[in-house]
């Protein structure tokens, strides 16, 4: 199961304005267009929201609907409430989106039909960071530059981001902002009962770091008694990342394989010698799942794992839906980011564009561009930011401490992000870096150490990597 198929598996709720998104499975009907109504903003929030039209361009759009292609509706599903963005679209443009369906399997192979059938959705989701380069270099994208004032002030919060994603001079990601990929989520039942340090106590004090970690996981890990201190479907890139160097990089306009790299070595030989202890929950014997079978394991709150990481969406839930991690009412869940290098004084961040591109062919690409401006209003907005809050801490029962966490990861995301592009370049890329992403903590006894992974598998990695660079050059630049 892909990671970002589970974030984004539902649709924006009031509250995500941040890049929350809201949990469970959302409903499509059978013709791709939108399920039973959502819920509309209450009239307090609505009032919140529409007082920001001024903070945007003044426009007459000459056409008011724009097309979304995704695997998930952006418009409020049933039981859904309304976005702020979309809210403002409806108040300052009069805008509407329509939605054109697809699945997560098959939503290239539409997306790339519909273009050549000349008829193009207006606009894509970059969030699951498999979109870049090979959108723009396969032409299914086209360039921002001419729709959207990346130098403007409403932009310049995020134009570092969206300068992380050029593609022969242009820009090609309209970034709403960088998000943390992963957060390391406990269970402070578990942390208590076996005498450790809290985590977030240890990360206030400067000392959440890989020897402590590494510590814990080999103390709690007891096979006889079913205990393992890792479970889930990320724990290897999110430990990769720690080091702050993606595995596939990009440089001066060209991607690059960062497998020799020394921190990469380093980070790679700790997974090892972790996972030769075999503390991750062992798949390779449970029909390659998790414990309990769900995307996030059940071992947290059985009490049986120690640590599980995942995107934040997975708690970003009603209480009843996070019992796979314990009693968020009770105060037992809790995270931090992933630990950082002992030696290093920065904690490397794990990160994804939260942002959209615009399709090749796009009949309505100014409609997108005012709708990405009132993303990036209610984005900035700290009176919207509020509703957030107040949804984690009344609706999803979230500790002040929870919520000033949340606040931290999104900043560190922001100052220190390690953008990975192995999925955003080829499927055969994509398929050999599964592979080599998690040789050295493969379960069941099937780890082997970084040196012999990249002896296997870096040549054929180069090549693909050659391969893409050879067709990035090959491609004419837009005036």
């Amino acid at each position: 199961m892909k990671l970002a198929k589970k974030i984004m598996a539902a649709t924006l709720a009031l509250t995500m304005t941040a890049g929350m998104v809201a949990c469970g499975d959302k409903d499509n009907s059978s013709d791709g267009s939108s399920v039973a109504p959502g819920v509309d903003l209450n009239e307090s929030q609505k009032q919140i929201v529409d007082a920001h039209a001024s903070d945007l361009p003044d426009k007459e759009l000459s056409n008011k609907t724009i097309t979304w292609m995704a695997h998930y509706d952006i418009n409020p599903t049933e039981g859904k409430v309304k976005s702020p963005a979309i809210q403002l679209f409806e108040t300052k443009y009069g805008g509407t989106i329509e939605y054109k369906q697809t699945t997560w399997e098959n939503r290239y192979t539409d997306l790339a039909a519909a273009v050549m059938a000349n008829e193009s959705p207006d606009f894509f989701p970059a969030d699951d960071m498999d979109t870049f380069p090979k959108g723009a270099i396969k032409a299914m994208f086209q360039p921002i530059d001419d729709y959207i004032d990346l130098d403007s002030e409403l932009w310049a919060a995020s134009k570092s981001v969206c300068d992380s994603f050029m593609f022969n001079g242009k820009h090609y990601i309209a970034a709403i902002e960088a998000q943390p990929t992963y957060a390391c989520i406990y269970n402070r039942t578990t942390i208590n009962e076996n005498g450790y340090d809290d985590p977030a106590e240890l990360f206030a004090n400067g000392e959440w770091d890989w020897d402590v970690f590494t510590e814990m996981c080999l103390d709690f890990t007891d096979a006889d008694q079913d205990k393992y201190a890792l479970d889930g479907y990320w724990y290897s890139k999110a430990l990769s990342e720690t080091s702050g160097v993606p595995m596939i990089g990009l440089e001066d306009g060209k991607l690059v394989q960062n497998m020799s790299d020394p921190a990469i070595e380093k980070v790679q030989e700790r997974m090892y010698n972790l996972q030769k202890n075999g503390v991750v929950f062992p798949r390779s014997e449970n029909n390659w799942k998790t414990r309990g079978d769900g995307a996030n394991g059940e071992g947290l709150g059985s009490y049986l794992t120690l640590f599980i990481p995942i995107g934040l969406y997975a708690i970003e839930c009603p209480p009843e839906s996070c019992t796979p991690f314990g009693d968020i009412e009770a105060g037992e869940v809790m995270f931090v980011p992933m630990p950082k290098d002992p030696d290093s004084d920065t904690t490397y961040i794990s990160a994804r564009v939260h942002g959209y591109v615009i399709c090749t062919g796009a009949p309505n690409p100014e409609g997108v561009a005012a709708y990405l401006d009132c993303e990036q209003v209610t984005n900035q907005a700290e009176d919207i930011k509020q509703i957030t809050t107040d949804t984690l801490k009344n609706e999803y029962k979230w500790t002040d401490e929870m919520i000033e966490m949340r606040e931290t990861l999104y900043q560190m995301a922001a100052e220190n992000p390690v953008f990975d592009l192995q999925d955003g370049v080829s499927d055969d890329l994509s398929t050999l870096m599964m592979t080599v992403s998690q040789a050295t903590m493969i379960s069941g006894g099937g780890e082997t150490t970084w040196a012999a992974c990249r002896s296997e598998n870096e040549v054929a990695v180069e090549y693909l990597i050659n391969e893409a660079n050879s067709n990035i050059s090959a491609t004419p630049t837009e005036d």
